[in-house]
């Protein structure tokens, strides 16, 4: 089933503190020579964040094993581990830049972390290209980071049309994570367009608070319970995530509980076990409904190389190393600028989550797909289109 849902953007600004320094190299096997162009990673290895990062370095390995050479020439991956940390991204991007000489970045998982290394690939004029930081942010105002994924305002807006017209819904709560750009910008969309559906500033019964790497959410619970929401919109990293919905369950809430597309990783499964089952979330790509003969072939090599399925932030790896090799091919040129200038022009590529068109901001317009556990596994229910 398709549904068109309606896409709006609430003005948003970027103000972003200068970050410098160092980080650590991940994999070594730099080579200055002519011969071979370099493109870096910054992903979480380590940290709040490691499985979303891991699975991402997945598909941009893959990817690479894929197309190994372009202009003739090796490509060779330096991967840096931010370790879920905003300094230790912005360090990551200065040092991928400076000492590595890269001629473009990808990353990172995490909005936050992406953003940390905004000004800084911007200043030094090397494209970067993010495979899931939906905040709008991390684009905003900076000509040089780009995305393969949709951002919050849609996603925002598609699990608020769930909640109101699948579910009925007409209160909500939500339960956000203070510390992260990504759950308090998505719980800002899910806001508005919730607000707008139901026509009543007063649908959104209460709102509720945590900090990254907190495990006792038994306050903001009953808190929450006791306002009666038909619905919990609860945006948030896989971890926190899990154990908010098992506490919640203890306390015997029982309403829907709905969350972004960081929780599509399979820690989310193992940490809240039972409580779980049933949530729905929203996400970029499914196994189950291939939408590009790309996605059938990359699902394939990625199920021959890992022995596992792949998710959407493998898929979103994978596109966004595939994109900057396609603007490689079109400049003519390792020139960071020169890749720079194609990037933005990226239409039509078929991608393996979809078919991939960057707008005006370097915003990847498409699909969404919703998701929900079911018996201990991550089922697909819906995509969602923008209209366009």
């Amino acid at each position: 089933m398709k549904r068109k849902v309606f896409l709006f953007i609430l003005s948003v600004s970027l103000i972003l503190g200068s970050l410098a320094g160092c980080g650590t190299k991940e994999t070594s096997g730099s080579d200055n020579s002519s011969d071979v162009i370099k493109i870096g990673v910054f992903e979480p290895m380590t940290g709040a964040s490691a499985a979303g990062g891991e699975m991402t370095v997945e598909g941009i390995k893959l990817a690479n094993e894929k197309v190994g050479e372009v202009l003739g020439k090796k490509v060779e991956l330096v991967i840096v581990d931010n370790k879920s940390d905003k300094v230790e991204a912005a360090n990551a991007a200065s040092r991928l830049i400076d000492k590595d000489k890269v001629v473009a970045i990808i990353g990172s998982y995490s909005s936050s972390l992406s953003m940390a290394a905004g000004d800084i690939v911007k200043a030094a004029k090397v494209p970067a290209v993010g495979c899931s930081p939906t905040n709008p942010l991390v684009t905003l105002n900076n000509d040089y980071y780009f995305r393969v994924c949709f951002i919050d305002p849609f996603q925002g807006t598609v699990m608020a049309n769930y909640a109101f017209n699948d579910l009925s819904a007409s209160k909500a709560a939500i339960i956000q994570d203070v510390q992260q750009d990504y759950s308090v910008g998505l719980s800002t969309y899910f806001e508005q367009a919730f607000v707008e559906l139901t026509g009543s500033q007063d649908s959104i019964v209460g709102k509720a608070s945590y900090n990254t790497g907190d495990q006792d959410f038994s306050a903001q619970l009953t808190n929450i319970k006791s306002l009666n929401p038909d619905v919990i919109f609860a945006p948030g990293n896989y971890g926190e995530s899990a154990l908010l919905i098992k506490q919640a369950r203890d306390l015997g809430i029982t309403v829907p509980i709905l969350g972004g597309d960081t929780w599509e990783a399979p820690e989310f499964i193992d940490i809240g076990g039972a409580a779980v089952e049933g949530a729905v979330y929203s996400t970029h790509f499914t196994s189950e409904s291939p939408v590009t003969e790309v996605s059938k072939t990359f699902l394939e090599d990625y199920k021959a190389k890992f022995n596992k399925d792949a998710n959407a932030f493998a898929a979103l790896g994978y596109d966004a190393y595939m994109v900057i090799i396609d603007a490689i091919e079109k400049a003519g040129s390792a020139d960071p600028v020169a890749i720079k200038e194609k990037l933005a022009g990226t239409k039509d590529f078929i991608g393996s989550t979809g078919v991939i068109t960057l707008d005006e901001n370097g915003d990847a317009v498409k699909s969404a797909v919703i998701n929900q556990v079911k018996d201990g596994k991550f089922v697909y229910l819906t995509t969602v289109e923008p209209i366009k």
